[in-house]
């Protein structure tokens, strides 16, 4: 997990300056991308479930992404594209596309759906984290 976390890090960090992120918030991107990534793990090898890894984990990076948007002036999506980055499901699309390929539509099916499902997780968790804090600013 250590090593998983790590490697995380780096590739958050890799994906800032890709992005061109401002220099002086790259690392703290990465730190977000490592932390969400840690909480998917832990959340995934306790329930078993992709779904709910990817939500509390999504949960964190939009937590993290504003709390240090307002401490550091910034956007929110300075910290929340680069940060939600280690919870696209790209190893379920990959799988689709393949048995796509391989002509096994039974599998295809369950990949494309487990796909559907963690994207929509993590676009609720983000929707529902920015719903408390605007709420929060009108109070």
């Amino acid at each position: 997990m250590v090593v998983q976390t790590i490697g995380a890090f780096l590739a958050v960090i890799s994906f800032s300056l890709i992005l061109e992120l401002p220099k002086k918030h790259v690392v703290l991107a990465g730190g977000i991308g490592a932390a969400s990534w840690l909480v998917y793990l832990l959340v995934q090898a306790s329930s078993g479930s992709v779904i709910a890894a990817a939500f509390l984990s999504s949960l964190l990076v939009a937590l993290s992404s504003h709390i240090f948007a307002r401490i550091f002036k910034a956007p929110v999506t300075v910290f929340l594209v680069a940060g939600i980055l280690p919870s696209v499901p790209g190893t379920s699309i990959y799988r689709s596309v393949s048995y796509v390929i391989a002509n096994n539509p039974e599998l295809s099916s369950h990949y494309l759906v487990e796909t559907l499902q963690v994207s929509g997780a993590i676009a609720m968790a983000i929707f529902i984290m920015d719903s408390l804090f605007r709420l929060g600013q009108k109070r």
